[in-house]
């Protein structure tokens, strides 16, 4: 179970930097995977993703309680819309459209209802 847990941390930790530069990929979420999954098989890659100068900030914030930046959570609203949109746009299945738009409406009031950072 450890090694499945490992290889599904790194997995997440790569698509979670692809997702930096990609917009239709989601970072913070793989980037809690990933911190999720070290936690349960490893304290060093835990203790090294939180505390990396670049991917710690995506996470630790959220992590310690204190909640999401707002231009965050701006950020991935907006292009989860566009990306929803886009998507729409493309698939012509009713069902399918429909799946995505109930699923951004409650990721969205989830996000919503993250507490807002606030920074100092």
């Amino acid at each position: 179970m450890r090694y499945l847990l490992l290889a599904v941390g790194w997995l997440s930790v790569a698509l979670g930097v692809l997702g930096i530069f990609l917009p239709v990929l989601p970072t913070t979420p793989f980037l809690l995977l990933a911190a999720a999954c070290f936690a349960r098989s490893s304290p060093r890659f835990h203790a090294w993703l939180v505390n990396h100068p670049r991917l710690g900030p995506w996470i630790r914030d959220y992590l310690s309680g204190e909640g999401i930046p707002l231009k965050g959570k701006v950020y991935a609203i907006g292009l989860m819309w566009a990306s929803i949109a886009l998507s729409c746009y493309l698939v012509p299945l009713f069902w399918a459209r429909a799946f995505m738009l109930t699923s951004a409406v409650l990721v969205s009031l989830y996000i919503l209802k993250q507490k807002t950072l606030q920074r100092r």
